[in-house]
């Protein structure tokens, strides 16, 4: 079903860290509207598609998005008005021809993803059936499963002043149901609450996504107080509840060195830290354990504890298919943190998941520190993922996706995919 682009519009709006970022609108000849905010990220991988900001210290710290509006309002507006596409893919082509650049600099990544979003959205409502369903039919993949929470607990690293290295440490209920898994979180998290009051004497002070994040005199600390945080919910954890990690080793590498809080180590230290780490503590999955470009050591992680538990590719992979395509080759991963405003496009977050789902791989559908209250996300998640990286139980803009997830709950009655599934080529779920 062609439609018309009959009007496109955008405007800065505030994300959740109070910084400026874009929200779009597009509307077809058939009257159906779409409108979608687009995320911005702190701990962001080098490969990443480029933002558009102001750069103007004066205006928000230069985080301004009045250029990328512009570009909206403008350049892509001019372009795209008046022009009929029969799908998702061909609207984003011509968005990606518009913009010219490799990583979408010139009009800017977040002007581009509104846009393509907010087509979805507009594209969806037209043939009358929900965002997941749109996008479950862009892969050929009929959703019928939700993806499970991973929710955060605790942050340090980038999300949190960097007091220990470890970024975050995020909850994976057991639960048969979203409504069961939240309500485990739910209890979990309170207990943190009441033991961070107890421990570090301090209220809950919370990072980027919500999560808990005292001073922590160490990463491992971190880990143990999640564990202590589980058992005094009346929880076992590895049974009802495990753990996922984000190492985001990047952020404290130079050179070939790791400093993991005060330590230096090499890769080879470091990957036997995480071997420790999965043998002491429920970890389902770590998320960069190494840097973004260590792919000299990264199949060694892979091999080492890829049996055991999903190794998850965030900044190694920024959602860039060439890098996708060379883990694969290399047996570097067994997982992707799939962010749509790492590539630019819907679309070309489409051909990433076809990647790794044809990979075998774990897909974990993510969002950023800096978030709205959009929820497209959620929608995107129950095509795409085996889990959902929201953020913590704390903040609108996380609870907005949440939501969303219950509402498609109570819609469908699927179940939800297996604690660290996996795909198979043929679409058929695995545990």
């Amino acid at each position: 079903m062609e439609a018309v682009v009959q009007q496109v519009d955008a405007r800065e709006i505030l994300d959740s860290r109070g910084r400026p970022t874009v929200e779009a609108a597009v509307v077809l000849n058939t009257g159906h509207k779409g409108v979608a905010s687009v995320p911005a990220g702190a701990s962001t991988g080098t490969a990443e598609a480029m933002e558009l900001r102001d750069g103007e210290p004066h205006r928000y710290g230069g985080w301004g998005c009045r250029k990328a509006v512009a570009n909206v309002r403008g350049t892509i507006a001019r372009a795209l008005v008046g022009r009929s596409f029969a799908h998702q893919k061909e609207l984003d082509a011509a968005l990606i021809e518009l913009d010219g650049t490799g990583r979408k600099e010139r009009l800017g990544a977040n002007a581009i993803l509104a846009v393509s979003l907010a087509f979805a959205r507009a594209s969806a409502a037209c043939r009358g059936i929900p965002l997941y369903e749109y996008a479950s039919d862009m892969v050929g993949f009929r959703a019928a499963r939700l993806p499970r929470p991973s929710v955060n607990l605790f942050s340090g690293g980038c999300h949190a002043g960097r007091q220990v290295s470890l970024q975050d440490v995020m909850l994976v209920p057991h639960a048969a149901t979203i409504d069961d898994c939240l309500a485990m979180v739910f209890s979990v998290y309170q207990e943190a609450v009441r033991w961070c009051r107890e421990r570090y004497g301090v209220r809950p002070l919370k990072a980027d996504e919500g999560g808990l994040a005292p001073d922590f005199p160490s990463s491992e600390a971190m880990l143990d107080d999640a564990v202590r945080s589980i058992e005094r919910a009346g929880l076992t954890p590895g049974r009802d509840m495990s753990l996922a990690v984000d190492i985001a080793a990047t952020h404290f590498v130079k050179d070939t060195t790791y400093i993991l809080d005060d330590e230096s180590c090499d890769a080879e230290k470091l990957i036997a830290r995480l071997e420790k780490w999965s043998e002491r503590f429920p970890l389902v999955s770590i998320e960069d354990g190494l840097a973004e470009n260590d792919w000299e050591h990264w199949p060694i992680l892979q091999q080492k504890l890829g049996a055991k538990l999903v190794i998850i590719g965030d900044d190694l992979l920024c959602t860039q298919p060439a890098r996708i395509e060379q883990a694969i080759r290399l047996g570097a991963a067994g997982g992707l943190l799939l962010k749509v405003n790492q590539i630019g496009t819907l679309s070309e977050a489409a051909s990433a998941w076809r990647l790794a789902h044809d990979a075998g791989w774990h897909v974990c559908v993510s969002a950023r520190s800096g978030e709205t209250e959009d929820h497209w996300l959620a929608d995107l998640a129950v095509a795409w993922g085996h889990s959902i990286k929201v953020g913590s139980l704390a903040q609108s803009d996380r609870l907005a996706k949440y939501n969303r997830l219950l509402e498609i709950e109570h819609q469908t009655g699927w179940p939800l995919w297996p604690v660290a599934a996996r795909s198979t080529i043929h679409g058929v779920e695995d545990s």
